[in-house]
């Protein structure tokens, strides 16, 4: 892989790990289900003006559009809007890659991986850890409610990736490739109403009203940054980088996610967490790596490594 990609994978993957910090800040000004309908409606409207619809049926980018905007981001806006850090959201959303192979496995019938399997597990230790920690710590105490629902994001999030592995499947027995960012783009218009009764649920509409006419300069740059950063760049380089590689040579760079989350909470918010929550965090990334690293790569890169030194040697 070039330089210019490996920046451009690291790029991606800050703008990700900030993504949840950017959320934090821009609760404090408007409420979360009004957030993400700002955000879809954002990524839209202009988008779907320029970038053509993917060849799919619409009941594909509705579906994917329900998971992932209806399902996904209100499970995770209003978990955070109700307590939960940027840093343990930012580890407990990764869990879809645990989620993701038994849900393709139940629904596509793939193949579940030992590496899955043990990965789910030791994850499943940490899930645990940070709950009951959670749950009795005064460093950072979440609700149960609050917790359960922060895990309902990554699972509606792994169901939208069932979606997506399957329309891909039938656009290559089509003779065809997915356009990712277009199916991102067209999906963005289902979210913005649907979220938007579910905030004149949870709030009045003079509130949500009131929230729009004095939207801050924080609030205006979390809602640009969600859409246009997290979302459009975010996801379409993300596309462009794993048409251009292996997925092998793409997807372990994404562990550095919950890492930079953590990071910018800690700097920009100033979060703590307790001892436990700790080891938590580090139970699920070592279940995260046991997953996504995939031994014949690393192998395989050390010796084109060697290569190269006996060759300049």
């Amino acid at each position: 892989m070039k330089k210019k990609d490996i920046m451009l994978a690291l790029l991606v993957v800050i703008v990700w790990g900030a993504n949840f910090t950017v959320i934090k800040l821009g609760l404090d000004g408007v409420p979360s289900m009004l957030l993400v309908s700002l955000r879809y409606l954002i990524v839209a409207l202009p988008a779907v003006f320029f970038i053509k619809r993917p060849n799919l049926e619409w009941k594909y980018i509705v579906l994917y559009g329900l998971t992932v905007g209806v399902g996904q981001f209100s499970c995770l806006f209003y978990a955070m809007e109700m307590g939960m850090p940027a840093s343990l959201a930012s580890i407990i959303v990764q869990l879809q890659a645990f989620i993701s192979p038994f849900f393709a496995w139940i629904f596509l019938k793939e193949k579940l991986k030992t590496k899955q399997i043990i990965g789910f597990l030791v994850a499943a230790v940490g899930l645990f850890v940070i709950g009951m920690a959670s749950g009795t710590s005064g460093v950072t105490k979440i609700p149960i409610k609050v917790f359960i629902l922060t895990i309902f994001a990554p699972i509606f999030w792994a169901l939208s990736n069932i979606i997506v592995s399957f329309v891909s499947q039938k656009a290559i027995a089509n003779g065809e490739k997915l356009d990712m960012l277009g199916l991102i783009v067209w999906s963005s218009l289902i979210p913005p109403l649907p979220v938007l009764v579910f905030a004149l649920m949870l709030d009045t509409p003079q509130t949500l009203i009131g929230a729009i006419t004095n939207l801050n300069a924080i609030s205006v740059f979390a809602i640009l940054y969600l859409s246009f950063g997290a979302t459009l760049f975010g996801y379409g380089m993300w596309s462009q980088l794993i048409a251009k590689h292996s997925i092998g040579e793409i997807a372990p760079l994404s562990l550095l996610v919950p890492i930079t989350g953590l990071l910018t909470a800690r700097i920009v918010l100033s979060e703590q967490l307790s001892k436990m929550q700790w080891l938590g965090v580090i139970i699920i990334l070592i279940g995260l790596i046991i997953t996504n690293l995939d031994p014949k790569v690393i192998i395989s890169f050390i010796n084109k490594h060697r290569i190269k030194d006996v060759k300049n040697n």
